[in-house]
C-alpha cells in the first residue's frame, strides 16, 4: 500500500511532461492526469482517505465536486465519511447541482477536486453550493498545482502540493520553441 500521493501518481503514469493546453486556457510543461490515477480503485481509495481523515471531525454532512474527476472523488470520500455525494454540472458559464442533488440551508459541505491550478471549477462549484445556502467547511484537492497559493477563504487541504508555472498562450516559450501543443484527453496536437 502507497501513503505518498506522489508516489501514487509516478506509479500510475500520471506525471506527464511536454506542452500541454490546459482547461483553464493556460500552457504548461507539466500536466497531471488524474484518470490515470482515478482508474484504479485502490490509488483513489488511498488518496481519498488523505481528504476524509483531514476533514473527518469536521461534520461534513455532503461532499460537492465538479464534473468529471470531482465525481468519483466526491463519491469515495463521501462514502468514507458516512455521507451524501454529490455534483455540480455546467450550466451555462456557472456550474449546478442537477439530478435531484439539493443542499439544505446550512448544510455542512466539503468540496473535492481533482487538480486546481486556478481554482475556477472549485470556485463555480463553490457559487452552486452558496445559491442554495449551504455552509462550506473546506476543500479537498489531489494535487494543488497552482503558482501560488490560492485563497478560498475555507481552509484547504491537497494531498500533494507541487506548484508548477503556467504561461498564457501569448507568453508561452513552448510555443516560441513550436514544441507541440497536447490538449489532454486528446492524442492529437493542437494548431495555432
Amino acid at each position: 500500500m502507497t501513503s505518498n500521493a506522489e508516489e501514487i501518481f509516478e506509479k500510475s503514469g500520471a506525471l506527464l511532461k511536454g506542452h500541454f493546453l490546459l482547461t483553464s486556457g493556460r500552457h504548461s510543461p507539466v500536466y497531471w492526469e488524474k484518470f490515470r490515477v482515478l482508474q484504479f480503485p485502490n490509488y483513489t481509495e488511498q488518496l481519498c482517505r488523505m481528504i476524509s481523515s483531514h476533514f473527518r471531525d469536521q461534520g461534513i454532512q455532503v461532499v460537492a465536486g465538479p464534473t468529471t474527476g470531482g465525481i468519483i472523488l466526491a463519491f469515495e470520500v463521501a462514502k468514507q465519511l458516512g455521507t451524501r455525494g454529490i455534483f455540480a454540472e455546467k450550466e451555462g458559464e456557472e456550474r449546478a447541482f442537477r439530478r435531484g442533488f439539493h443542499i439544505a440551508p446550512g448544510e455542512r459541505v466539503l468540496i473535492v477536486d481533482d487538480i486546481l491550478t486556478t481554482g475556477g471549477s472549485i470556485r463555480e462549484v463553490m457559487a452552486a453550493v452558496n445559491k442554495l445556502e449551504g455552509k462550506i467547511v473546506g476543500i479537498g484537492v489531489l494535487v494543488d498545482r497552482s503558482e501560488q497559493e490560492l485563497d478560498f477563504g475555507v481552509p484547504l487541504f491537497s494531498c500533494h502540493r507541487a506548484a508548477t508555472i503556467t504561461y498564457k498562450p501569448e507568453d508561452c516559450p513552448l510555443c516560441a520553441a513550436q514544441v507541440p501543443l497536447v490538449k489532454p484527453g486528446s492524442s492529437q496536437p493542437q494548431t495555432g
